[in-house]
């Protein structure tokens, strides 16, 4: 027999309703014309647990705070943004301009035998983000960003990762590449306070990825526990201008799909504040896609072409295009230079993505950037 809702269930769900941001509604409402306040109409999240599937409710959402090492990880991404960028001290703000040319190396010294060591701190705290203006997200997140910190080493170098979980569940970190299996990060669970330390030897060079391994695996990487892993070859690449570029994702109401997708974690940042390059400057973009929920994402950049290595694994192109599809956990290294100044659109083929927040522009111009 069916039960009638008491008055606190019904006000109970009007409100998570009323919280909810609809991938349709927001569609109708026109994305592109939402940059800016408009977003905050479309909808302030959503710090609520429920969902599809029995998620629980989240543990912590919205209150928990950055300290320690997450702390100075946010402080230092927050110092390296650039000219006109948003304050980073507003509640939440991600600093994805800051984040493109962002790579963290570690602490660098040499073994007995010669070879460079290089250790890394990783902490995951749980951290309300504002992923689009005046939306805001309950993340678990590395070092209080998502995306993660971009770690990066030379081929060979020892590595040594210090993670420690101040989270309130569970997680690990699998790096993508190879290393022993009790390296994996897969049964190596580490729980709250805890701390587990993680050593290998960076191999083979290439663009890989990092991510949590623990069940629900959908979970804990759309609510955001990801990075970039560079191992860049022993003979280095031709210097370029680098960028990373981390194609994601946000199921904001948590009913198993997407209503924002981003690059580098907030909807539409290239959009309101375009890349700017320099003419016939070559660009090297580290392009990961961890997106969850959809199959495929994808790069497409305007009135260009590039030049494609998928996973990075090779020193010779292996395609000349100009748009890229990787399904999760895929990422390609794309090199290109604008013969032309002006205003370039790049975003998702994917038309709805770009809509819902994955499109941007590169603003190229002649002399500095």
């Amino acid at each position: 027999m069916r039960r009638d809702r008491t008055g606190a269930e019904r006000l109970a769900a009007e409100t998570r309703d009323a919280a909810r941001v609809s991938r349709r509604g927001f569609l109708r409402a026109g994305a592109l014309g939402l940059i800016g306040t408009g977003l905050a109409a479309a909808g302030r999240v959503l710090t609520r647990g429920g969902g599809r599937g029995g998620v629980p409710a989240l543990v912590g959402a919205g209150s928990a705070s950055i300290s320690g090492t997450a702390a100075a990880a946010a402080t230092a991404a927050t110092a390296a943004a650039s000219g006109d960028a948003e304050p980073a001290s507003r509640r939440g703000a991600l600093d994805p301009h800051g984040f493109l040319t962002s790579f963290d190396t570690g602490r660098v010294s040499t073994l007995p035998d010669g070879r460079t060591l290089r250790e890394y701190e990783i902490v995951a705290v749980d951290r309300e983000i504002e992923i689009a203006r005046g939306v805001y997200y309950p993340a678990w997140t590395y070092n209080g960003t998502v995306p993660g910190p971009t770690l990066r080493a030379t081929e060979g170098d020892l590595l040594r990762i210090h993670f420690r979980n101040e989270g309130a569940m569970p997680h690990t970190v699998h790096f993508h590449g190879f290393h022993p299996a009790n390296m994996d990060g897969v049964l190596e669970v580490v729980g709250r306070g805890k701390e587990f330390l993680y050593e290998f030897t960076a191999e083979p060079f290439g663009l890989h990825l990092y991510h949590c391994h623990v069940m629900p695996l959908r979970m804990h990487i759309e609510r955001g526990l990801y990075g970039t892993f560079i191992v860049d070859p022993k003979t280095p690449r031709p210097p370029m201008r680098e960028l990373v570029m981390v194609m994601n994702g946000y199921d904001t109401d948590f009913d198993g799909e997407n209503e924002f997708y981003t690059v580098n974690g907030v909807a539409n940042c290239y959009a309101e504040k375009p890349i700017r390059l320099r003419v016939n400057e070559p660009v090297r973009v580290y392009l990961v896609n961890v997106l969850e929920h959809d199959l495929v994402n994808s790069l497409h950049i305007h009135a260009n072409f590039f030049h494609l290595y998928r996973t990075g694994t090779s020193l010779t192109p292996g395609d000349f295009t100009d748009t890229v599809m990787l399904c999760q956990g895929e990422r390609a290294i794309v090199e290109f230079a604008y013969r032309h100044p002006g205003k370039f659109m790049f975003h998702a083929h994917q038309s709805e993505f770009a809509e819902l927040g994955w499109m941007g522009f590169f603003e190229v111009v002649e002399g500095e950037a």
